[in-house]
Parts: structure tokens; sequence; C-alpha cells
């Protein structure tokens, strides 16, 4: 069999749906190390962080990433700076020496004075792998013991510390102790925790949103009961007025209901990413402590609800003004069928005056082009010879009267039949 045996015309998209299966491998990370990972929100655009990360590997002598990437890495220091583009936010990583302290000084990393944010952060994480000495008990002493998380993971091959709040430099601090590591699995249970801290914070954007709208929706579902309320004791004569307040409601509702569609759309995803992140972790509960699910999902189960509740609260309430609006036109369509028959019976009454006074006229025309008729043939008579023609032209003129009148009658009826027809 030949080399290219197979080589069959391929789908245009079907080399980017293989390499998209390997384009985000675990990453190698070896034992102590410290991890800073920024997410931003692609506000201007994701050329404009493309542009970012383009601008920094030319000032390092590296080739930028290609116009179509969504990921780039690059060696910063003694450590690796990572770049990934994600739907609507790009994450930056890196990694480097641990410091002796744990939260010490890091002096090297990529965002310093110097970096250009490409937009606003929205999560920043700094993860300390450190190994199981005499430094752990003052690592932990720096959590908040109010909400500090702590579990085992991997068959106790690593232990996971944190609180979830920020330090002095607005990131999350992440505690992992090293107890037999392998560096994949290293690198596995890294990328987890910070995908789980990283979705968490973008899942809970829809709480804001979601507390938002509802005083917006509270408003409309008193408006619409009102209107409910006014359907019960004023008839139609008010309907043209319902109708405009409940469209306006209507379309308050609508523009609420656009501006949050994405947004809980992407809450429920990144919600459940976290959810997979938690599971895929196997942690075992240390007594005393919460675990990391444990704790999140107490915090994030019931914002993701609210979320829930908003979204059915505008579907329900969509129905509601839907069956208003249906019943108000139908009163509108009553009166406008009321309305409709006294037009035509008003056109029935002229179409019968027209057609009496159309009668009167074709007798009066009739009348008129015989009298007409009859003074030219009397004009014709008496032109005529009393030799060629002896008879009194009067006689003759009286005689013709009745032939006159049945021809012009007969004609004029022809006429008006042509035009029913």
């Amino acid at each position: 069999m030949g080399n290219r045996a197979f080589s069959f015309p391929q789908a245009p998209d079907r080399a980017r749906a293989l390499g998209e299966i390997h384009a985000r491998p675990y990453v190698l990370v070896n034992s102590p190390r410290v991890i800073f990972q920024l997410a931003f929100m692609m506000d201007g655009g994701s050329g404009v962080d493309h542009a970012v990360m383009a601008e920094m590997s030319r000032q390092r002598g590296v080739t930028p990433p290609g116009r179509d990437a969504r990921h780039h890495a690059m060696a910063w220091g003694p450590g690796t700076l990572r770049w990934e583009q994600h739907t609507e936010f790009s994450t930056w990583f890196w990694d480097g020496p641990l410091p002796e302290k744990f939260g010490g000084e890091v002096t090297t990393h990529p965002f310093g004075d110097g970096f250009q944010p490409p937009g606003s952060l929205i999560s920043g994480i700094r993860l300390e792998i450190r190994p199981d000495d005499a430094q752990v008990p003052a690592a932990i002493a720096a959590f908040d013991p109010a909400s500090l998380c702590y579990s085992e993971v991997k068959d106790g091959q690593a232990v996971i510390y944190t609180d979830f709040r920020q330090n002095g430099d607005g990131l999350t601090q992440i505690l992992v102790v090293d107890r037999g590591l392998t560096p994949l699995g290293t690198g596995a249970l890294t990328q987890r925790l910070l995908e789980i801290e990283t979705y968490r914070t973008l899942a809970m954007l829809g709480l804001p949103l979601a507390q938002t709208l509802s005083p917006e929706i509270r408003r409309i579902e008193d408006g619409l009961t009102g209107i409910t309320q006014q359907m019960k004791s004023e008839a139609r004569e008010e309907a043209d007025r319902m109708l405009a307040e409940i469209t306006r409601l209507a379309a308050d509702l609508e523009a609420n209901a656009a501006l949050a569609l994405y947004r809980f759309g992407a809450s429920r995803a990144y919600y459940g990413i976290v959810q997979e992140r938690i599971k895929t972790l196997s942690e075992t509960a240390i007594p005393g402590f919460e675990t990391l699910g444990s704790f999140l999902e107490r915090r994030l189960a019931p914002a993701m609800r609210t979320c829930q509740s908003v979204e059915e609260r505008q579907a329900n309430l969509s129905r509601k003004l839907t069956r208003a609006n249906g019943l108000v036109r139908s009163w509108i369509d009553v009166e406008l069928e009321r309305q409709n028959g006294a037009l035509l019976s008003a056109m029935n009454r002229r179409a019968e005056m027209q057609l009496r006074l159309q009668q009167t006229v074709e007798g009066l025309s009739v009348a008129a082009i015989s009298y007409y008729i009859v003074g030219l043939f009397g004009y014709l008579a008496k032109a005529v010879s009393h030799d060629i023609l002896p008879v009194d032209p009067a006689v003759l003129t009286g005689f013709f009267v009745p032939f006159a009148v049945v021809a012009v009658w007969y004609v004029v009826r022809r006429i008006r039949k042509g035009h029913e027809s």
C-alpha cells in the first residue's frame, strides 16, 4: 500500500477539528513552582488581545502568533508565558521559581508596569506548589480560617488550601502541597484549579445582571396586574389605552430578555464546567474543613438559581403579556367588526339611494333625450316639401313621439345592462 493510498479530499474544517483535541494539553509543571494566571475580558475584540500578545513576542525576539492563532507560548525569564483565547476572555499564564515565603514578592513575572492589559481583568490567580515541609504551617496561616477550604486529591498525593479571597494584588491565592505528584499530574491538577477559579468568577457574572433585572421584572408584573384589574371593570372603551400599555410593557420585557439571553446562557455553561472540574478533582474531605467543591456549591448554586428564576419569570411574564394582549385585541376586533357592520349598512343605504337616484335620472334622461330627438324630427318634417310628404308636420311629429321614447328607453336600458355586466 502506497503512502498516499488514502489521500482523499479533506473536509474544510477537518484539520481544525482534529487539532482542537490536542490544542490544550496539560502543562508539565515541576514542583516547587509559583503560577500566575490572569483572565481578561476581550472588551475591544479578539484583535486587540492578539495584538498585545504579538507585540510582547516581538519585544522578546519571538515569532508572534499567527493571525488565526488562539494560543501561544514563549519563554519569559525563568518561566514560560502562555496565552490562550476563549469565547469572551483570554488567559495569560506564567510559571516561575517559588519564593521562599508563601505570598512573597515575585519580580520576574511579565505582568509588571510595562504590561498593557488587553481588556478588563475578570480573574486573577496566584497558585503556589510547595513541598510538604516546615513552611506549610506558616503558609496555611495566611488564609482566612472562616472560609478556608482544605482537601486531599489524587489519593493523598497533593493537598489543596484556599480561602477564595484576594490578596493585596487582587489575586486569589491557592496553595498546593506536593506529596509525590509527577510533573504531568501537577500540570493537570494546576489546570483544573485555575479553570475552577476562572470559570466560577465568569459564572457569577450573571448574578449582578439578575439582581438588576429583578426590580424591572417586578415593575412590569405590577403594570400587568393593574391592567388585568382594569380589564375586569373597564370595558371596551379603554381597550386602545390598555393595548398601548401592554405593548409598552412587552417591549420593556423583551429588551431586558435580549440583554440577559447571552449572559445567563454563558453563566449556565461556566457553572457546568466548574462542576465538571470539581468532580474530576475527586477530593477527599478532611474532618472539620470544607472541600473546594462543597464550598463553591453552597455559594454558586443559589446564584445560579437566582439567574434561572429571573429567566423563568421573564418567560412566564412574556406568556401572560401575550394572553392579555390577545384579550384586549379580541375586544378591539369585536369593536372593529361592529364598526365595519355599521359602515357596511351605511354603504348599503347609500347604494340604495344611489340606485333610486340613478333610476330617477334614467327616467329624466329618457324624457330629455326623447324630447330632443322628437324636436329634431319635427325640424326634419317641416323641412320636407308638402308635395313630397302630403302630411301635416305636427301630426307626423306627434305620431313619432311614442317610437322615439321607446327607442331611447331601449338604448339606455342596453347601456345600463352593459355596465352591470
